[in-house]
C-alpha cells in the first residue's frame, strides 16, 4: 500500500518521517520527498517560467531546500515551505532575466500543431491571477487532483476547490469557450 490508498494524514505522517530523515542526513529519505513532490514544485515554475527554464529550476529548488532542510520549522508544512521556494526561484529568475519572448521552431512546425495549441493554452493560464494559474497547472498540466494539490502546497481544500473553479471560469473566457452570462 502506498501513498495511492493513503488518506492526507497518512501521506503527512510518511511526509513528516521523510523530512526528519532527510534533515538527519538520509539522502534516500530525500530522494523520497523529490518523487512525491517533485510534480508540485514543476507546475508551481511552470505557471510562472518560460518552460525551457523549469527543469533546471526545478534541480535548484529542490537543492536549495536540502541545504535550507535544518531551517524548516515545522516539517508537517514541508510542501508549503518547498512551494514558497519555488516561487521566490520564479521571481529571482524574472528579476535577472531581460525582457525577452520565448520564440521557438517548434511553434512554427506543422506536424507540432498540438504542441504549439498547447503552449498558447499555457501562455493564457499565465495570464491568470497567481492563485488560479499556479492551482489550473498543478491540476491541468501536472495532473494532480484537488486533494494532492492541498496536501502538497498546504492550501485548504476549499482553498483549492474555488480557486480551480474560479480559475477554470477566466481560462474559458479566454478560450471563448462556454461562456454565458447566468
Amino acid at each position: 500500500m502506498g501513498s495511492v490508498t493513503g488518506g492526507p494524514v497518512d501521506d503527512q505522517a510518511g511526509d513528516i518521517e521523510m523530512v526528519v530523515a532527510a534533515r538527519g542526513g538520509d539522502r534516500a529519505a530525500f530522494g523520497r520527498l523529490y518523487e512525491r513532490y517533485g510534480r508540485m514544485v514543476h507546475g508551481v515554475l511552470l505557471a510562472r517560467l518560460p518552460r525551457r527554464q523549469v527543469e533546471d529550476l526545478v534541480q535548484d529548488v529542490f537543492l536549495a531546500a536540502l541545504e535550507r532542510l535544518d531551517t524548516l520549522r515545522d516539517p508537517a508544512h514541508f510542501g508549503a515551505w518547498l512551494a514558497t521556494i519555488a516561487r521566490n526561484r520564479a521571481t529571482d529568475f524574472h528579476r535577472r532575466a531581460r525582457e525577452t519572448v520565448e520564440v521557438t521552431e517548434e511553434l512554427s512546425a506543422p506536424e507540432q500543431s498540438g504542441q504549439a495549441e498547447a503552449l498558447a493554452v499555457l501562455a493564457m493560464l499565465r495570464d491568470l491571477p497567481d492563485a488560479y494559474r499556479e492551482t489550473l497547472v498543478l491540476r491541468l498540466v501536472e495532473g494532480m487532483t484537488g486533494p494532492e494539490i492541498a496536501a502538497r502546497t498546504g492550501m485548504t481544500d476549499g482553498s483549492v476547490r474555488v480557486n480551480l473553479t474560479r480559475g477554470m471560469k477566466l481560462l474559458r473566457a479566454k478560450l471563448g469557450v462556454g461562456v454565458q452570462d447566468a
